[in-house]
């Protein structure tokens, strides 16, 4: 997904650009994964600032790592134990 720093995003806009549900969006906002904003009165509309989701996709993706470097890490201790934990 292609971002522009300065440009506000439609939850529904980031789940599609993502591949994910809207339901996933609403839940990184909710936990604080990703910063947003509620515009307007009563329950607003929720906007995301494109610098939040370059924030939140670099977070996602060293999460990604570090996940994949524990597995690795995992696998080879295995290995190295002939599989015995």
């Amino acid at each position: 997904m292609q971002v522009e720093r300065t440009r506000w995003y439609r939850v529904r806009a980031v789940a599609n650009g993502l591949d994910v549900s809207v339901a996933t969006i609403y839940r990184a906002v909710e936990s604080g994964a990703l910063r947003a904003k509620r515009i307007g009165t009563g329950k607003g509309a929720v906007r995301i600032p494109g610098d939040a989701l370059e924030e939140y996709l670099e977070a996602c993706e060293s999460a990604a790592v570090t996940r994949a470097g524990q597995a690795a890490d995992n696998d080879a201790q295995d290995f190295a134990t002939g599989g015995a934990a």
